[in-house]
């Protein structure tokens, strides 16, 4: 009997109420979700601006403290683009002036250093003798498990 009173309640109070209208359900808007992305970059983390005088400074005291000294690298810094001239011995030192360059905060790195014809001749021999490895694609060889 409960239920049929409670039933009847509901339904007297609905002819009273008049027609339901359906109302359009408003949902909040919806917050961008976080995503976090895992980028590499080569990007420089953020420094103080520096002068092209300081920044020629910073890659020269670079220099001096690392095994290149020994080449005495010229740097020329112009709105934060260093320009890297020398010749060297050693045929790595050209990449290692590069990267010294770059982090130490030079925007740009444009290296005019030339490996002497004694360098090129020393890491030719090194990669005939099996010293070093060149480095090729993976597709150009066999695979491993054709080698075995």
């Amino acid at each position: 009997m409960k239920i049929h009173a409670l039933i009847c309640r509901l339904a007297l109070g609905a002819m009273l109420t008049g027609p339901v209208r359906a109302q359009a359900v408003v949902k909040p808007a919806a917050t961008p979700k976080k995503t976090s992305v895992n980028v590499r970059s080569r990007a420089v983390a953020p420094r103080a601006a520096q002068s092209d005088a300081e920044l020629e400074k910073a890659i020269r005291e670079r220099f001096a403290a690392s095994k290149i000294s020994v080449d005495k690298f010229e740097v020329h810094v112009q709105g934060g683009r260093a320009t890297l001239t020398g010749n060297t011995n050693v045929l790595q030192h050209k990449g290692t002036a590069t990267r010294l360059a770059r982090n130490v905060g030079a925007s740009d790195v444009v290296n005019k250093i030339e490996p002497t014809e004694e360098a090129r001749q020393k890491a030719a021999s090194n990669l005939t003798k099996g010293r070093r490895r060149a480095q090729i694609k993976r597709t150009e060889t066999t695979p491993r498990s054709e080698k075995r």
